[in-house]
């Protein structure tokens, strides 16, 4: 029988590993909130936070020993991951595993372990080293094509071309906005598919696998604005979907929740990224699901029970972003968004804000998905992020 509290320490403190701490604490654990800037999301439901460079191995390998946390719950990809590994061989558990976290944080890893290892279907791509390369790679695979760093998230420093003067530019991008020194990218042809979807994909201790029903997702420049749940899709796009994510969550190993993304098209479903951890699309679970995505991946964690998972109304989230750069942020028009029957607001508590950063997001439920989908707009819509020169 488990014994609590469980300290559990957060690599990287967002919005994300804020829900995963609210989670966690919920259970009576004690969290350890870990990021490189101070007052971090999580850091603000935490007990203990810590300011550090994750990236490097020996201040990241002090700050663990000097805890001795049960579990490490890496949040983000830029890691010393060569410190977890070293971490996990003396006994500590990384979720999901070291070489999970290694894996993931690499486009490319994860792109030939799912194509070449494990043969699920992907879209076309060639790896480039410079520019002369990814010119080469685009007249093989025929424009347009998406160039992407090997090494980023949220979309950062990905392009969309069209025509062959626009590589060059593309190229420069993908290697300023890389998460750490990069010199690769990933060259992907363009699919044309009718809508994507996030398979959030839970393992357990015991070795079985649970699976939340599909959320649909909008994207912008590979970035996360909008999603629903449930998304409607064929009980075969489900089935092959799943089969999908399993083998790749397999093979990956360890316990918690996966999102597993897929695009899906009339022929067939096609595996596109995956997140070790809990996805930004899955904040809408905090509204439909009676266990959120950050609940179900601290019960997995833990060993816990996870007895059904439910989706009680159709429901949808919109992102709430900043249209300026803010030293100091506050909030206009929450009042108004939260006027509407069947929604909430989450502000993630970020300190600063720069033109395009999340800041917050509106979720909704409804009788229908449309119905869910438009609240959650609406709501979005009404607030608005500004500088704070109110307050001292």
């Amino acid at each position: 029988m488990n014994i609590y509290p469980k300290t559990l320490m957060l690599l990287g403190s967002g919005e994300l590993g804020k829900e995963v701490a609210i989670s966690a604490k919920r259970l009576g654990c004690k969290v350890i909130a870990c990021d490189r800037y101070a007052d971090a999301p999580a850091m603000q439901v935490a007990d203990i936070a810590e300011i550090l460079d994750m990236t490097n191995s020996g201040e990241l390998k002090d700050v663990i020993n000097s805890y001795k946390p049960d579990v490490i719950i890496p949040e983000i990809e830029a890691l010393a991951v060569d410190a977890l590994d070293e971490i996990e061989r003396d006994g500590i558990t990384v979720i999901p595993t070291a070489r999970a976290t290694q894996i993931t944080m690499n486009r490319d890893k994860i792109r030939d372990l799912a194509s070449n290892k494990l043969h699920l279907k992907t879209a076309k791509y060639v790896y480039a080293s410079n520019s002369d390369e990814v010119k080469k790679a685009a007249k093989e695979l025929g424009l347009p094509v998406i160039v992407k760093p090997i090494m980023s998230s949220s979309g950062k420093g990905q392009s969309f071309i069209r025509k062959e003067e626009d590589i060059e530019l593309a190229w420069e991008l993908a290697l300023k906005k890389a998460r750490g020194v990069s010199s690769r990218v990933i060259v992907e042809e363009f699919l044309e598919f009718d809508f994507e979807i996030t398979l959030l994909t839970i393992r357990q201790k015991d070795g079985s696998t649970l699976f939340c029903p599909p959320i649909g997702h909008e994207q912008k420049n590979g970035d996360y604005q909008s999603s629903w749940q449930p998304v409607v899709i064929t009980e075969s796009q489900l089935q092959e979907a799943q089969v999908m994510a399993k083998a790749v969550t397999q093979e990956l190993g360890g316990v918690g929740i996966f999102g597993v993304e897929f695009f899906i098209t009339k022929e067939s479903v096609i595996f596109s990224e995956l997140s070790p951890r809990p996805h930004d699309t899955g904040l809408v679970t905090l509204i439909s699901q009676d266990l959120s995505e950050f609940d179900l991946h601290v019960r997995a964690i833990l060993g816990l029970p996870i007895p059904s998972i439910t989706v009680n109304h159709p429901s949808a989230s919109r992102v709430i972003l900043s249209e300026k750069n803010c030293t100091k942020v506050a909030y206009r028009g929450i009042e108004k968004a939260l006027e509407e029957e069947g929604t909430k607001i989450l502000i993630f508590g970020k300190p600063s804000a720069t033109k395009g950063r999340r800041m917050g997001v509106a979720l909704a439920k409804s009788s229908t998905l449309d119905k869910a989908l438009i609240k959650a707009n609406n709501s979005a819509i009404n607030v608005e992020v500004i500088q704070d020169d109110y307050s001292n």
